[in-house]
């Protein structure tokens, strides 16, 4: 029956069409329909000579939004990497070390699953970690991203010795990895990023004296052999329709731009614009929200947009029209959840770490290189000074002489609600805090079960956080668990997601919610909310929630959990309603056992959590129980302790301790429990960890 049951799911809200090219494609892996010997053209000879698809910026223009510091910062991660030392993700460390492929081993036996074990090792290897059984920690530092550091270092410095490190790297890397054969040729996606990191680098490193015209003829024939990868299996990628479309688009344009001369050329660079444009068309919703529902695959998606922007006007072609119109309202999405001081988002939704064109020195959580880049590019305006996230935008745009918007314009921009209302934030800008709320209609599928997540910041700090991923791949519990309900700052009911987890990334049997009230102050701030979800209609009940921004003090969270409707004499049913906040790791004291008020303590303020569990009109089988966890283990009140509780994965792989805050209660609905956050400016001393 469960089987029965996420197929028709399946079917219903994935369509058809998803579906039959998904299994298309796994029919051309059984049936062997795929290419698995490169045929680079036999009309085609390479050489060392490829078409400049952009103008470098002027390196007297980097400096000048460059601070010493940061181009240090810049010279000492390049070192880093021709030492063999990479950080993907951001942040941690990777060993550049490349292990040769069994030659026996097609990319086709990695896809089915069949390739022998041993052939599975990662080809980059954790620095001192045991995550070698993810296949992203092989797969990050085989997207080459390393070359765009190596490359920027080079033009910045002049310094030979990181144009012979990249070519040290990259030739050692395609000599453990044959075209076709082994872990890095499964993923088309993973072919086109590395066409976008080689012809970076064939334009930086071009003049370079380690680069000899044999070496840059072997660096285009290996662009040649990457985008002849991309369209067999395209299927999958339109089946995916997200990321993994654009990137392999991207990839195709790519090349067939930068080698002009090729018999394939200009399919690819037809189909590749073609399908990129579709992917927009189709990925970016009229208000804004990207397709995956997540902040960092946004970034992504408007980084890949910069690049191919970028490279399709030496070919006269440009976004317009809708496809522009969604790009301008991704935009302004990303900037309506951007906290001003510091550049950082939400940790909403998916998070794997990935960049597209890592093009900053800003570390990988500062959205604001991507915003004024996507800001200067699709807006026509600066959406900051200049400062060292101006960086991508040298790279990527080019100048633009038009000054930075003002507060009042970046207050509306971070206040503007969509309809649906998508990006929900209330903000108190003279308080300096802000949320975001989730409330989404589903159109495409979701990759967390987070509907009315609250996601609240104060004075830079996000104060009631997103657990954000950790691992995808890891065994339990780190299989993409903190994509559930239960870690997110919201209601659960008897333990459940409030959608139908069927697979690792994929949830069916949808949750809706919906904006039912939305209020603003006198200066047109959104200051309270009324929402609700139907993630637990099953159940018979439904979940609302009303946020109030207090002035002066904090939050006012109430959350109500509804019966759908009225329920026969004698057959009311009790059931387990959880309420969770995460919380940055810090002091805290439980100042009452009664009325569960919580004393929370940073360096950078102070704050007081109070909860509050009533019916209304239902009835309590149990008392309220508290509960703090902290990195998976029960600090205060007692029960069942999931070790997922108590942390935060600010990036792929990356966890951190955190404070995770439970109340729980068996109860009959309808039921309501309520949050107070006050805010304080200063710090004391009676708080404990």
């Amino acid at each position: 029956m469960k089987y029965v049951e996420r197929a028709f799911h399946a079917l219903r809200e994935l369509g058809l069409k998803q579906i039959g090219l998904y299994a298309l494609y796994r029919l051309g892996l059984q049936l062997r329909w795929f290419p698995v010997e490169p045929k680079p053209g036999s009309r085609w000879k390479p050489s060392p000579h490829f078409a400049p698809l952009f103008e470098l910026p002027s390196r007297d223009r980097l400096r000048s939004v460059l601070s010493h510091a940061d181009e240090q910062r810049l010279f000492q991660e390049a070192n880093a990497i021709a030492q063999g030392r990479f950080p993907p993700f951001g942040a941690g460390e990777l060993l550049l070390r490349w292990e040769k492929t069994s030659s026996h081993q097609t990319w086709i036996a990695y896809a089915l699953g069949v390739a022998k074990q041993d052939d599975k090792r990662a080809q980059a290897s954790p620095a001192g970690d045991e995550l070698t059984s993810d296949w992203r920690y092989a797969w990050e530092p085989a997207r080459l991203g390393w070359a765009f550091t190596l490359g920027r270092a080079y033009y910045l410095s002049g310094e030979e010795r990181y144009a012979r490190s990249f070519w040290d790297l990259v030739e050692g890397f395609f000599e453990a990895n044959p075209p076709y054969y082994g872990l890095h040729w499964v993923s088309a996606q993973e072919a086109g990023l590395r066409i976008l990191a080689l012809v970076f680098a064939l334009h930086v490193f071009a003049r370079a004296e380690a680069s000899t015209p044999e070496r840059l003829t072997s660096l285009c024939y290996a662009i040649a052999l990457h985008a002849q990868r991309i369209p067999p299996t395209m299927m999958y990628a339109r089946a995916q329709n997200n990321n993994h479309l654009l990137s392999e688009a991207a990839g195709l344009l790519t090349a067939g731009l930068a080698l002009p001369h090729h018999p394939q050329s200009k399919a690819w660079v037809s189909r590749g614009w073609r399908e990129f444009v579709h992917g927009l068309r189709t990925q970016i919703e009229d208000h804004g929200a990207y397709v995956q529902q997540s902040a960092n695959y946004q970034r992504m998606m408007l980084q890949l947009a910069l690049w191919v922007g970028r490279m399709a006007s030496s070919a006269g072609l440009a976004f317009k029209g809708v496809v522009l119109q969604r790009l301008q309202a991704a935009t302004r999405w990303l900037i309506a959840l951007m906290e001003a001081e510091n550049g950082r988002l939400p940790n909403l939704g998916p998070n794997d770490g990935s960049q597209a064109v890592p093009l900053s020195v800003c570390p990988f959580e500062d959205y604001r290189p991507t915003l004024q880049a996507a800001a200067m590019a699709f807006l026509g305006e600066h959406l900051l000074p200049a400062g060292r996230w101006d960086e991508m935008a040298l790279w990527l745009v080019g100048e633009l002489q038009e000054a930075p918007l003002n507060s009042e314009q970046l207050v509306a921009l971070h206040t503007a609600s969509g309809s649906p209302p998508e990006p929900l934030v209330l903000c108190a800008p003279a308080a300096r805090t802000w949320a975001y709320l989730r409330a989404v209609e589903f159109r495409s599928r979701p990759g967390h079960a987070d509907q009315l997540h609250m996601d609240m910041w104060w004075r830079g700090h996000n104060l009631a956080m997103d657990a954000g991923t950790y691992l995808y791949n890891a065994p339990p519990p780190w299989d993409n668990s903190l994509s559930s309900t239960l870690v997110h700052n919201t209601v659960t009911v008897d333990g459940q997601d409030q959608m139908l987890r069927a697979g690792r990334f994929l949830y069916l049997r949808w949750a809706q919610a919906r904006l039912v009230t939305l209020e603003r102050d006198a200066m047109g701030n959104p200051t309270r909310a009324v929402l609700e979800h139907d993630g637990y209609r099953r159940l018979g009940l439904i979940h609302r929630r009303h946020v109030s921004l207090l002035p002066q003090e904090g939050w006012l969270v109430e959350d109500f959990i509804l019966p759908l409707k009225a329920r026969a004499a004698g057959r009311v049913e009790a059931h387990r309603i959880c309420l969770h906040w995460l919380i940055p790791h810090g002091l805290f004291k439980v100042e009452s056992s009664q009325d569960y008020a919580i004393a929370l303590e940073w360096e950078w303020g102070r704050a007081r959590l109070q909860l509050h569990c009533a019916t209304e009109g239902g009835c309590l089988v149990s008392a309220p129980e508290l509960q703090i966890i902290c990195a998976g283990e029960l600090h205060y009140g007692s029960g069942e302790c999931p070790p997922i509780l108590g942390w935060y994965s600010p990036t792929y792989g990356v966890k951190i301790p955190a404070l995770s805050v439970r109340l729980q209660v068996q109860a009959c609905a309808p039921l309501k429990m309520q949050t107070l956050w006050q805010l304080s400016e200063s710090a004391s001393s009676n708080t404990r960890s």
